[in-house]
């Protein structure tokens, strides 16, 4: 990667930086069965994520009409927010990335989708807060991922130029953002991909397994 300084590292948080779906699966569950329909598998709509709750909400009642899904979708938010991070962690190796990171004297920050709402309490809940250099939330800008907006409010809110960034997530709409912005990009596999996504084909930069690969990726590049 000859010219490219890394400055920055920038994650998607659902899916990427922390495993959210043990509190938005069982919130989803709990809207389910208060409405009579059945419960559903964590891993079936585990790659429904990324999309966002109204996502998981209609493919769990596919045929329901759109005034009920948004009747679940409020029940389901409401408890998400009453337990932001009851079960949520960091994927495994995301502690010893953000310690390694830190270490060697980079920024890091998050771009998601998801509503302030959530974003803020669940960055507290796991006392990320105060050790990122930005938070950019899908309400945050006029404009969310795959938009450019974001990200480049991301770079400002950091000090940052986005071509000296890395932008790190496990959807085709993560990798287009950081694309747009100028960014390299990272395609977190470890993530909630969906089973037809081919993350081989968004463009990125590489392809990550899993979180120490990340580590191994950021020494690399700075030893060029």
């Amino acid at each position: 990667m000859s010219g490219f300084k890394l400055d920055c590292v920038l994650f998607d948080l659902d899916g990427t930086l922390v495993d959210t779906a043990p509190d938005l699966v069982a919130c989803l569950n709990q809207a389910l069965l208060a409405h009579d329909f059945p419960a559903i598998l964590d891993n079936d709509v585990k790659p429904c994520i990324s999309m966002g709750a109204l996502a998981m909400i209609k493919y769990a009642t596919a045929d329901l009409d759109p005034g009920k899904q948004n009747q679940l979708l409020a029940y389901m938010l409401d408890c998400y927010q009453n337990n932001i991070a009851a079960h949520s962690r960091f994927f495994d190796g995301i502690g010893e990335t953000l310690a390694t990171i830190e270490s060697l004297g980079l920024k890091w920050g998050v771009v998601t989708n998801k509503r302030e709402r959530f974003t803020l309490p669940l960055m507290n809940a796991l006392n990320l807060s105060h050790r990122a250099a930005c938070v950019i939330s899908g309400d945050t800008t006029a404009n969310s991922k795959p938009h450019p907006e974001p990200m480049l409010a991301a770079c400002r809110q950091a000090g940052v130029s986005p071509e000296h960034c890395v932008y790190i997530g496990d959807a085709s709409h993560d990798i287009a953002a950081g694309k747009n912005a100028n960014m390299k990009t990272l395609a977190a596999l470890y993530g909630y991909i969906k089973e037809n996504d081919q993350p081989e084909h968004w463009g990125a930069d590489a392809l990550i397994e899993h979180p120490q690969q990340l580590q191994q990726w950021i020494q690399a590049t700075l030893c060029h």
